[in-house]
Formats: structure tokens, C-alpha cells, sequence
């Protein structure tokens, strides 16, 4: 698989987020300094680099709005705090967790200063590469099941990986698929079964489901080949669906909705930008933030020798409920007052 290449200096990565930013409606993570403010910081902080200026690779699994959110946090945290003093060498693995391996070698290879990883299979293949290099990874549900390791009292690695999860909570999202449909007979989970982050939120808000009572039957698929069917399985044999933060769900989103949708089938799903297609409602996560989150945490190590072994692994610091209103009204469902209609401006006709 050819690999697309792209060498962002900082100036253009800061101009290409606030373009983002502005195009999709989003705001930047609260206590955002003003314009003058962020040139002043990021002047300080190049004072502490002694001119150095910070090679990043960025591995991200694949293209879709939640990764690609999380990875303009991470350069934005870093663009502020360091202007020019900074570059990343962006590759996208084009879902191919094999690829993710090719990219992360190459970035040791080249002696970049740090990695960013973005999902899990990245963080897996990163941190695989090298033992040296530091590595900060973002958009991973579980990683001591990425790693393979437990994490020690602090929520550390013990390693050179560090970061921040994507894990809303689940029992939160099973009570809210009680609280919307007291009535359905079957929750169908649709989830790609090679993805350990997926396997993870099954099995967990399982859980959940068991405690409130509420009936369920597992739909997994290995890949993207066998979505359709395995979806319109589902969608036949469930009321409602529940998808969790799945990378296939999140880039398959129009197919699902051309399944679950026409069949009057709602879907709860683990974050926000499945519902720009896709789902009805989430209590989800921000991906911009916990991407900025891991920007400044990266730039802790790089500039102020924090060691990633014994950084605590970060939980994501809000969550929301959302629902897409655009859906609700084909469904004909009512939602409550506390769920924030979707701004659905950017969706791709």
C-alpha cells in the first residue's frame, strides 16, 4: 500500500487549524488564550528549546471525523506552545493495521523526537517499534489491553508510552438506552471483532445491560467486507442498535444508516461524530479535546523532561449528550431536553 506523505511546517498546521475549526463549527478546548497570547507563549516556550526544532510523527489508523479531530488537538496544543519549533510528519494508515507498523518503523528510522499514535492498532504498532523514542497515544478505550500490560497504581505504563483514552462511561450509555427505550425487546452491538478496543466496550457495557435488565445479542464482523450483511442482520432482528467507539463503524457510517434507518432502527452510539451520519444519540466524548490534551502532555516531555513511563494515562475530562436531529425527526422520537442538537452544517451531502 502506498503511503501518503506530508511534512506540515507549524505555521501551516496553525493556519490549516483555524481554518478547520472555523469550517466545522467546533471550539477550542475552554481557557483557549487569545491570538496575541498563543504568540507569546509559543515565543517563550522556542526560548526553551534553544532553537531546536521538534520532529513528530503522527500515525494515525485512519481517516474519519473523530481520529481526525483528535489529531488537529494534538497539533494545535503543540503549534501554540512552540510556533515554528515544531513539524509533523502526518501518516494516515489507511486502515490497515499492518501499515501502521510500516509507518512507525520509518519514524524511528528517521530519529523522529516523539510519536503521536491515534487508535489503538497505532498505539500497538508504536510502541512495538520502539522502546526509546517517546511515544503519546490518543483515541485508545483500554491501554492496558492495547499494551498487553497492567497499569500500576498511578495509571501509568511503565513504559515510554503515555496518553490519553477515549472511554466514556459505559454504564452511563447503557442507562441511557434504558431511559430511551424502556421497551425494546433486543439491543443489537455491532462491533468489529478485531478491534480490542471494541471487544473491550462490548464486554463491559454488557455488563451494564445485565444490571439494568435489558436484552442483547452481539453482531461482530471482522472487517469492512462484512458489515452489510452482518448489519442487516442486526437491524432485522433488534429494536435498537448500540455501536461502540468502533474505527469500521466510524468510516462505514452512511452504510449503516442506509440499513438501520429505511427499518425505523435507532442507534445509540459510543461518540459523537458516528451520529453525524449514522446514529440517533451518544453521551460522548470530545476528541478535539483529549488530542490536545496528549499535544501538551507530549510537550512536557519534549521540553520539560517528563518522563512518559510515569505519566498517568489521562480519562477524558467531559462528556455530553448529543443526539441528531435530523434523524430523530425520520424516526419520529421526541428527544429530552438535555441532549444538545448536533450542529449537522458540515455533513457531506
Amino acid at each position: 500500500m502506498k503511503i501518503s506523505k506530508k511534512v506540515i511546517s507549524a505555521a501551516l498546521a496553525a493556519a490549516l487549524a483555524a481554518a478547520m475549526m472555523t469550517g466545522c463549527g467546533g471550539s477550542a478546548p475552554s481557557g483557549n488564550a487569545s491570538e496575541t497570547e498563543k504568540t507569546t507563549e509559543a515565543a517563550s516556550a522556542a526560548d526553551n528549546t534553544d532553537g531546536k526544532v521538534y520532529r513528530i510523527g503522527i500515525c494515525q489508523l485512519v481517516q474519519h471525523d473523530a481520529l481526525d479531530r483528535a489529531t488537529q488537538g494534538f497539533e494545535d496544543a503543540l503549534t501554540e506552545k512552540l510556533g515554528d519549533n515544531v513539524e509533523f510528519d502526518y501518516q494516515n494508515a489507511q486502515g490497515d493495521s499492518p501499515t501502521c507498523a510500516t509507518i512507525a518503523n520509518q519514524f524511528v528510522s528517521d530519529g523522529d523526537d516523539l510519536i503521536m499514535a491515534n487508535a489503538t492498532p497505532a498505539i500497538q504498532a508504536c510502541s512495538n517499534a520502539t522502546t526509546d523514542i517517546p511515544v503519546v497515544g490518543t483515541s485508545c478505550t483500554s491501554f492496558a489491553s492495547a499494551l498487553n500490560i497492567e497499569l500500576d497504581d498511578n495509571n501509568c505504563t511503565g513504559m515510554n508510552v503515555t496518553g490519553t483514552d477515549d472511554l466514556a462511561p459505559l454504564d452511563e450509555q447503557a442507562q441511557m438506552v434504558k431511559d430511551l427505550f424502556p421497551d425494546a425487546s433486543q439491543v443489537g452491538i455491532l462491533y468489529c471483532s478485531a478491534e480490542v478496543n471494541s471487544v473491550y466496550q462490548a464486554e463491559n457495557i454488557e455488563k451494564a445491560f445485565d444490571d439494568l435488565g435489558i436484552a442483547y445479542k452481539e453482531y461482530t464482523f471482522s472487517d469492512s467486507n462484512d458489515l452489510q450483511s452482518v448489519c442487516t442482520t442486526a437491524v432485522s432482528e433488534s429494536d435498537v442498535l448500540y455501536t461502540p467507539t468502533d474505527n469500521i463503524v466510524a468510516a462505514n457510517t452512511e452504510l449503516i444508516d442506509s440499513i438501520a434507518r429505511p427499518a425505523k432502527v435507532p442507534i445509540v452510539a459510543g461518540e459523537e461524530s458516528q451520529c453525524i451520519e449514522a446514529g440517533l444519540c451518544s453521551l460522548s466524548i470530545d476528541f478535539y479535546d483529549i488530542g490536545y490534551r496528549a499535544g501538551e502532555m507530549a510537550y512536557d516531555i519534549l521540553v520539560n523532561g517528563e518522563d512518559p513511563a510515569t505519566m498517568p494515562i489521562e480519562d477524558p475530562q467531559t462528556v455530553k449528550k448529543v443526539y441528531n436531529p435530523e434523524i430523530a425527526e425520520d424516526l419520529g422520537i421526541t428527544m429530552p431536553d438535555d441532549y444538545e442538537a448536533i450542529d449537522l452544517s458540515s455533513k457531506s451531502e
